[in-house]
């Protein structure tokens, strides 16, 4: 090839020249001699943007691609010269974003798979790295990680990573970015493949001893997902089981921080897709829970309780983590079914909780009004308000103290829909994903429920405009409720918000009833409650929910009774027709499955029914005669009733 006696001199005037060849070459010889000094500089890393542009101008994607196809080279070249040119090239290309999202480039994914998947000579590894490059552009682009799954990559990564050959460490890198943009479809199509990896990766994390143990903690979460829970698969819990092993070796070791902060982040991720599932029972298992607990706890306090802007910045992560534990460690303690924890243990863990989150509202006490897109107040409020759901004696005072601040945070994030959940947390015991971005009410409402049934926080939250922020609320998260499918599912958390919703509404109903009749905010209340119940009651899915809205729209209504709502309107008779039938409903007697006798009525029922029917028969001339044409007299005689028997007899 003449041109190749040229090769001297200055690189970018020879490569100057090549480009000249390239568009001018008169035949494949010509043309494959000036690509081989372009392939030359291109690794040699002598190209810049602007030349690479050029040498995709002067051949475009279709040499590239013959290239890739063509058979035998030139004689006394490797087999796999004209592979391995068209790869260089394509490597080149795909360092420009937009060309390595093209359609000629994911096209050819299969071909960058199967030379993955292809034994590798020593004379061919710049073959392999050249197919990683291209590999790691595809998945920065937009359609990338889609075509990447569709097309098997996934599968082929894998076996890359398992044969342990040339890149096979960039195999793994590429997994991971795969599995942290596509998780859900990776695991879907690719789950056996993705188990194997991850036997792998556990068994080599329980036996290490030095510091891949704990670089092996930054890379197993990736392969814990979330959408393909591992405990029913007993591979995957024997991954588990190891992965448990190994962290009880780190945690009960001494460590230094930036060794314990993986270990930590690692717990964290197993418990947000498995929760407590991959600990087991017995002696071990719980006091490894309580040790993971109590060592969550501690970096909390450590820092929280004199926090440093700038340590904590880079401690927002872990911190995170430790809220998940700590959540994990609410859970247990309350567990009464085949509890983990002893109940020593839960009293220890409560107390050593308790100090935990007096740190955490000692810190949001802290909080600036720039601070609050912060995604770690979120976490923070998150984590504060799984502990007010459940505990309600302690730390009362700290938490009345910071009750102003939870409204005004919960209600700008409402009002203005901020994207302040980005730090991972789990859902524990959730059935669906993150919550919406300006979600904090939904972590605070059972706290909430409680606190409305006490003098002093209920005060407070109505002096800072909760009633109203609320219902509010219970209109948003109605109209959600209302958008979704009818069919039975299970129980979201949108319901399940407004459920607490009622139950906080009773309280004040019960509690405030001045307040009531003052507010304006509860007769907007009303109007959606006179709407919603006769929507709600034939979805038999809905049953507690309907109960929730019959209960406390029938104790708003005595309230507001002026309430123009309430006078003859179309709502008003809809929803007191609707509450009447659901009132009748829950006693109807029916037969037993499998039986041909009716279902007994318990006596306080019976007590029930006739203290009603009493009080209708004695007040009432026509309520008494519709009872008499029932056989009211029949009935009370064959249930016992002996006032309504008198009181039906009497003239």
């Amino acid at each position: 090839f003449p041109i190749m006696a040229s090769d001297s001199g200055d690189g970018h005037a020879t490569l100057k020249r090549c480009l000249g060849v390239l568009r001018d070459a008169r035949n494949d010889s010509e043309q494959f001699a000036a690509l081989l000094l372009v392939t030359k500089a291109v690794r040699a890393g002598e190209v810049d943007a602007r030349t690479r542009r050029q040498i995709f101008d002067a051949i475009g994607f279709t040499f590239p691609t013959r290239l890739l196809i063509s058979g035998q080279p030139p004689p006394g070249c490797p087999p796999h010269t004209f592979r391995a040119l068209g790869l260089t090239l394509l490597a080149c290309f795909c360092t420009d974003p937009e060309l390595a999202g093209h359609s000629q480039v994911l096209n050819k994914i299969p071909t960058f798979n199967e030379i993955l998947l292809s034994p590798c000579p020593p004379d061919s590894t710049s073959m392999v790295d050249d197919v990683y490059q291209c590999l790691s552009a595809v998945l920065a682009t937009a359609r990338g990680p889609r075509e990447l799954v569709a097309k098997g990559t996934v599968s082929a990564l894998c076996q890359a990573y398992l044969s342990g050959g040339h890149g096979s460490d960039r195999a793994l890198t590429l997994l991971l970015g795969l599995l942290a943009v596509a998780e859900a479809r990776c695991w879907q199509r690719d789950a056996p493949q993705l188990l194997a990896v991850l036997s792998k990766l556990s068994a080599d994390f329980l036996k290490a001893e030095d510091m891949t143990k704990f670089e092996l903690c930054e890379v197993l979460p990736h392969f814990i997902p979330l959408s393909a829970p591992l405990t029913q698969d007993s591979q995957g819990s024997e991954c588990l089981h190891r992965v448990y092993r190994g962290l009880a070796d780190i945690l009960g070791s001494k460590l230094s921080q930036s060794q314990r902060d993986p270990a930590l982040k690692l717990a964290a991720g197993l418990v947000q897709a498995c929760g407590a599932e991959w600990i087991p029972a017995g002696s071990a298992g719980s006091k490894f829970l309580a040790l993971l607990v109590n060592l969550a706890c501690v970096e909390v306090r450590l820092t929280l309780e004199e926090p440093d802007p700038v340590e904590l910045e880079g401690k927002k992560e872990v911190v995170t983590a430790c809220y998940v534990l700590m959540e994990l460690g609410i859970q247990e303690c309350l567990r009464e079914e085949n509890p983990l924890l002893g109940e020593v243990q839960k009293m220890q863990l409560m107390r050593i909780m308790e100090e935990a989150f007096g740190a955490v509202i000692f810190y949001l006490r802290q909080v600036k009004q720039e601070e609050l897109q912060d995604p770690f107040i979120f976490a923070s409020v998150r984590v504060l308000g799984a502990w007010m759901a459940e505990e309600t004696s302690s730390l009362k005072q700290e938490i009345c103290e910071l009750l102003p601040f939870l409204v005004h945070y919960a209600r700008k994030l409402f009002k203005e829909g901020s994207p302040a959940v980005s730090l991972p947390q789990a859902e524990l015991g959730s059935t669906e994903g993150p919550a919406l971005p300006q979600d904090a009410l939904r972590f605070l409402l059972p706290g909430f429920c409680h606190l409305t049934a006490e003098d002093r926080p209920r005060a407070i939250l109505v002096s800072q405009g909760a009633p109203a922020l609320l219902c509010e609320y219970f209109l948003h998260q109605w109209q959600v409720l209302s958008s979704e499918p009818t069919a039975p599912a299970p129980l979201t958390s949108t319901e399940m918000s407004l459920q607490t919703l009622c139950g906080i509404f009773l309280n004040l109903v019960v509690t405030a009833p001045d307040l009531v009749r003052r507010d304006k905010t509860f007769s907007s209340l009303m109007d959606v409650l006179l709407k919603s119940l006769p929507l709600l009651l034939p979805q038999e899915h809905h049953l507690v929910l309907a109960a929730n809205v019959a209960t406390l729209g029938l104790m708003l209504a005595r309230i507001l009774t002026g309430s123009a709502a309430l006078q003859e309107t179309q709502s008003a008779k809809e929803f007191f027709g609707a509450a009447l039938r659901f009132l009748s409903q829950p006693h109807t007697a029916q037969a037993d499955p499998g039986s041909d006798s009716l279902a007994s009525l318990d006596c306080e029922l019976i007590t029930a029914f006739q203290g009603v029917l009493v009080e209708l028969a004695r007040a009432s001339e026509p309520c008494r005669d519709v009872i008499l044409a029932h056989h009211g007299t029949d009935w009370a005689n064959l249930y016992g009733m002996a006032a309504l028997e008198q009181c039906l007899a009497e003239q």
